[in-house]
């Protein structure tokens, strides 16, 4: 054999175990990111069947919430809750207000005690002009039954459990 070919014969066999190399590195590095797929696609599954459960759970809360009644923000809409078989009390509260902290904190550990035909609408005493002038509200810790239309049908005050208030609805 000459020169020549003993050359051309070793920078094949070096191309040739460069190429298997080349493509054994990128069978290793497909097989490697078909297992990533997979992975995540398991991840994203387990990810979607959580979020299916979480929302299945937030679902059966708010259902349980509207059974038991309800304790919610004030909003103008929330008034046509009101009907002849559900009743809607505004509660006028202040934060700083020792009376309206205790009832506040008496309705929230006892919210599974509302009963379902009642919703109390939690009133910002401090930033409510309108409403206050519009059903005569003087004082915090004040409640008003409303009707849908928002007309007044009773007001009191000194309810300081949850008790004391649905005994005063009519």
């Amino acid at each position: 054999m000459n020169k020549n070919t003993i050359v051309v014969a070793v920078v094949l066999a070096i191309i040739i175990i460069a190429g298997g190399i080349y493509a054994l590195t990128n069978i290793k590095n497909d097989t490697v990111m078909s297992t990533d797929k997979v992975a995540r696609e398991a991840e994203d599954e387990a990810m979607t069947k959580e979020q299916a459960m979480a929302e299945q759970k937030a679902m059966e809360e708010k259902e349980a919430m509207m059974k038991a009644g309800s304790y919610e923000t004030y909003t103008q809409e929330k008034l046509a809750l009101a009907s002849a078989t559900h009743d809607v009390v505004l509660f006028f509260r202040a934060n700083w207000c020792p009376t309206c902290r205790a009832a506040d904190a008496d309705i929230k550990a006892n919210l599974g005690n509302i009963p379902s035909s009642l919703s109390i609408l939690d009133v910002n005493y401090d930033n409510s002009a309108d409403l206050k002038k519009k059903y005569g509200v003087t004082y915090q810790h004040t409640f008003v039954q409303v009707d849908k239309d928002g007309n007044l049908i009773k007001k009191w005050s000194g309810s300081s459990t949850l008790a004391a208030l649905v005994a005063e609805v009519k």
